[in-house]
């Protein structure tokens, strides 16, 4: 049977492609789709995809009237949590692709997804490659006890640091903290310049033309330095099959989870 699946930013850069990919996808059916721009409009005549036939709505609220299996997050950091306890309301269960929620948010979130025994899925970015930075970046922080976190994304992103960094330190918080040589309080000089104290890491966000996303953790040692980089191209190709493998297992958890590492065999 076809999941029903309600996409949430289903005209934006990274939900437009999923919701391409939706239409190509058997098992996975696109009911209802979020967006206010084009609010009152089928999907597929904005998109140029005629198998999208659902119509768009300008809030979630409206667009959950339409019963759904999973609805997908895409929106903005100031709508997503709404969003999101809005769904988990209705029972669905919840892949979250947007960036910006706080670990307060998160909590939140957890216990009334518990409370309904759903599943929220929360990934800062989809990418295979930012799964693995992410895993590799845990197995460093058990030998190496010193790293700060480079945030790169383009001049327009309104949220800092982005959630793939924000994952990136909230995982390693569960490895250990790091020990700085000098701790971050007793800088010389404007602190700011250290960066962003994020889950007990130092996280420098840089925000200029240019860039997509990337994300860089630099290790180091007493005569030795290790980076793990990750950096997305133009298109938004790589976070597409990520999300349609998060939409397929989320149904399979209860409560938030953290990562596409949480339904894959690694």
């Amino acid at each position: 049977m076809s999941l029903k699946v309600c996409l949430a930013g289903a005209t934006g850069w990274a939900g437009s492609a999923l919701a391409r990919a939706l239409a190509e996808t058997p098992d996975l059916t696109l009911v209802a789709a979020v967006g206010r721009t084009h609010a009152g409009r089928v999907l597929g005549e904005v998109l140029g995809e005629p198998r999208l036939a659902c119509h768009i709505y300008a809030s979630a609220a409206e667009a959950l009237a339409h019963p759904c299996d999973v609805f997908v997050e895409y929106t903005k950091p100031d709508s997503a949590k709404a969003n999101i306890l809005a769904a988990l309301a209705h029972g669905a269960h919840v892949v979250v692709g947007t960036s910006g929620l706080t670990e307060d948010d998160f909590s939140e979130i957890d216990a009334v997804a518990r409370a309904r025994q759903r599943g929220v899925l929360a990934c800062g970015n989809f990418a295979l490659t930012v799964v693995l930075l992410q895993k590799f970046a845990e197995m460093a922080a058990r030998l190496i006890p010193q790293w700060e976190i480079i945030d790169y994304a383009r001049d327009d992103k309104i949220d800092a640091p982005s959630g793939t960094a924000r994952e990136l330190a909230f995982r390693l918080s569960n490895v250990r903290s790091p020990v700085p040589t000098v701790p971050v309080a007793n800088t010389v000089g404007p602190v700011e310049t250290r960066g962003a104290t994020v889950s007990g890491s130092q996280v420098h966000s840089i925000r200029l033309p240019g860039y997509v996303i990337s994300a860089e953790i630099i290790f180091g040692l007493p005569d030795q330095r290790l980076t793990i980089r990750h950096d997305a191209g133009n298109s938004a190709r790589p976070y597409t099959d990520g999300a349609l493998l998060a939409i397929r297992k989320v149904s399979s958890l209860v409560g938030v989870h953290r990562g596409l590492d949480t339904v894959l065999d690694l």
